[in-house]
């Protein structure tokens, strides 16, 4: 278990009630300043909506365009791949207060909770691993998130399903996650929001813009949150800090620089998660709340996120926009996981596991485009082109205990178990990695009007790839250069209704020897969709249906010959590889004066991994509503509810000694629904309230079988807001 994440924290910034208080008082007083000051208010208002377009704006859960899938601003509906968005009505209704919960929420999105601290996502069958914020960004470094990551920083959710070789060139045909970050909004506001639920959750958030003159703007964002858990011995506390600051230079320039801080801390977290059968082969029924962790256990995750950005228009048509992001992650945490097969009379056979991990990351990244419109044979076009260059590097180490008897103790009955056991002295076996990776590319988009109604995009981009160092024993070198193209259509039947169709191809760097000790080829695939699009009751609701067609090549397996060997010494060979074939419906927007739906249903199946088709499910269905009574002013309810279909996963056979020995041992997790609802009430123009219910029918369920190892989801909860305004 070596390659598990974890944190470093020097002079760790903390953030608690005190900050938001200064917050919100210098957020007052400026608005105060800003108030003295004589300007010309509509200047003021143009001036800050021409500094970054990326997106149109947003009533309800119907959002018209997204930036994430070509840098062209095109609405969605001729956007030719499927594309959804969490709106911030969406994220504010439900509480959606990290990006797990966030994504549940997203048509044809799988959140695999692997363990409390740790969560992989898949779409289509296979893992999402590009990441980006406002179109730039990086796959994540071990393809998989930490900690509890907040949405209170960000004004939307835009997920692009299928292969974004334009944008992102490396990762796999599944969906890529763009977040849009809250900016300067044009009038000034402020907003504090206080939140007490189950589980002695504790949140205060305060979100504040100011409009300083002509040339200044900046809005923060602050929040505090602790909270206990349905889990034994599990608590988190979370602090969150951004900033964003803006300049109108000119009437065409504008220059922002923002700083993005999160510290959060989690103690009694496991690393791994509960046995799922017992050696006779019968599934395990754990309470929800049996927790794997050690009481010392503990994950301090801290990320910050420079963004510097200049916009500069030549004219009408033409702009350029140039952005540079530092990010770093340094994560520092001491971890128990817990092994074998517990036998079922006597609750015993477990073995402990300690490790203390390290781990540091940088990545700096520059991406320059210009984008514009021009004229063709008597039609309009559009044009986007840039360059990109980033450079990721982390070291990591992992520490164990072999000499003082404390670092793989026998497990006692996991049912009684309270957490208590001696501390390892972590001084043993040091291992881990120190790698660099640099990417290179090159990019360009066209959008041509070929006819009236027919609309062609022709795209490609160029990455040249390079890593180097060493990760547990193994040689991380490589270097691979490759262009993958982009072909999509979009044609407009009528002003409401357009057919569209794509092809793109992805590449996914290998590190994994073969026989003969030599890295094999990268991972490529193809994506394929075709679909129908159309907005409905006056633009106020988009629907699409969408198939898909995506394989990827290559993929390494694990050599059975080497299976025994150590790490160093593993071979692997390239498999034909995993195709998954389906289609999407995703409904979003205003069906009925008041009512706002958000509805996604994904049915897909994959080929060419057993264990990947049995955990993955095949059909998603998503859906939130809410709903504006008119006749009783301000109130609301919603539901939001998210169902799929049941999973397994092959945990081998039962072992000699026991009268079905070889019966195959099978994992299963029948299809649930998980229910949340929702009401809330404007008490005043100023001041509000909310309450919220999560799986109100109490459903228990595993999280996820995407390992052999799994623990159960939250039990019913609650949760009450008040929102002040001003």
């Amino acid at each position: 278990m070596d390659s598990f994440i974890a944190v470093k924290d020097d002079n760790t910034m903390k953030l608690n009630k005190i900050s938001l208080a200064v917050l919100c008082a210098i957020s007052l007083s400026q608005q105060a300043v800003a108030a003295d000051t004589v300007t010309d208010e509509s200047s003021k208002k143009e001036n800050i909506e021409t500094i970054e377009v990326t997106g149109s704006y947003i009533a309800g859960y119907n959002a018209h365009s997204a930036s994430g899938a070509s840098r062209l601003d095109l609405d969605i509906i001729d956007i030719p791949q499927s594309v959804s968005v969490i709106t911030d009505a969406q994220l504010q209704d439900f509480q959606l207060h990290d990006i797990n919960s966030a994504l549940d929420s997203a048509t044809g999105v799988n959140v695999e909770r692997i363990e409390t601290d740790r969560t992989y996502y898949t779409a289509r069958g296979f893992d999402i691993t590009n990441f980006q914020i406002d179109g730039i960004g990086l796959p994540l470094t071990s393809g998989n998130n930490h900690a509890d990551e907040d949405t209170a920083i960000y004004d939307r959710i835009e997920v692009i399903r299928g292969a974004n070789g334009l944008m992102t060139g490396v990762g796999n045909p599944s969906a890529t996650i763009n977040f849009i970050r809250k900016r300067p909004t044009a009038d000034n506001q402020l907003s504090v929001n206080a939140t007490y639920g189950s589980f002695n959750n504790t949140r205060l958030e305060a979100d504040g813009s100011v409009q300083l003159n002509d040339t200044f703007a900046a809005r923060a964002v602050a929040v505090t949150q602790s909270k206990d858990s349905y889990l034994d011995r599990y608590e988190t506390e979370k602090n969150i800090f951004y900033v964003f600051l803006e300049a109108n230079l000119s009437d065409d320039t504008s220059l922002s620089l923002s700083h993005s801080y999160m510290n959060n801390d989690a103690t009694g977290n496991n690393w791994g998660a509960l046995p799922l059968f017992y050696s006779d082969g019968s599934a395990t029924n754990y309470d929800r709340s049996t927790n794997t962790s050690a009481d010392w256990s503990n994950w301090q995750v801290v990320k910050n996120n420079t963004v510097l950005e200049l916009s500069h228009h030549f004219n009408d048509d033409w702009r350029l926009r140039a952005t540079y992001s530092h990010k770093s992650t340094d994560e520092d945490t001491e971890l128990f996981y817990v092994y074998g097969t517990p036998d079922k009379d006597t609750e015993l056979g477990l073995t402990g596991y300690g490790s203390e991990y390290d781990f540091d990351d940088k990545s700096d990244l520059v991406d320059i485009y210009i984008d514009g419109n021009f004229s063709l044979f008597g039609r309009e076009h559009q044009l986007v082109a840039g360059v990109n260059y980033s450079k990721m590097s982390y070291t990591d180490s992992s520490l164990y205990d072999y000499t003082t008897g404390n670092g793989f103790p026998a497990m006692p009955d996991l049912n009684t178990w309270d957490g208590n056991t001696p501390k390892p002295t972590f001084t043993d076996g040091l291992r881990g990695s120190d790698v660099e990776r640099k990417q290179q590319a090159a990019y360009f988009t066209g959008r041509f009007s070929i006819v009236d109604d027919l609309h062609v995009i022709v795209g490609g981009r160029y990455n040249d790839w390079q890593a180097e160092g060493i990760s547990y024993e193994v040689d991380q070198d490589a270097d691979y250069q490759k262009f993958i193209p982009y072909l999509g259509a979009v044609y407009r039947f009528t002003p409401e209704l357009v057919a569209y169709t794509s092809y793109t191809e992805t590449f996914v760097q290998q590190t994994d020897p073969d026989t003969s000790g030599v890295f094999l080829d990268p991972i490529t695939g193809e994506s394929r969709e075709i679909g129908i699009k159309g907005e409905l009751f006056n633009g106020r609701l988009i629907a699409s249906l969408a198939y898909f067609d995506v394989i990827q090549n290559n993929i390494a397996l694990p050599d059975p010959a080497t299976a025994d060997l150590p790490i160093q010494l593993k071979r692997y060979y390239g498999s034909e590889g995993i195709s998954s074939k389906g289609y999407e419906i995703d409904i979003a927007g205003e069906i009925y004066s008041g009512l706002n739906v958000s509805i996604g249903y994904t049915d897909f199946d994959i080929e060419g991994d057993d264990t990947v088709t049995a955990y993955t499910p095949s059909k998603l269905f998503k859906f939130a509503a809410t709903y504006d009574f008119e006749t009783i002013e301000g109130f609301s309810v919603g539901m939001n509810m998210r169902w799929q279909d049941d999973i397994s996963r092959d945990q081998g056979v039962v072992a000699v000694g026991f009268d079905n020995a070889g019966a195959e041992i099978i994992t299963e997790q029948d299809a649930y629904a998980v229910i949340d609802l929702m009401a809330k009430y404007q008490i005043s123009e100023n001041l509000g309230l909310a309450v919220n219910a999560n799986n109100v029918g109490d459903e228990k369920y595993i999280n996820s079988l995407y390992w052999a190892q799994g623990y159960y989801g939250a039990p019913a909860n609650y949760s009450a807001t008040l929102t002040w305004k001003m």
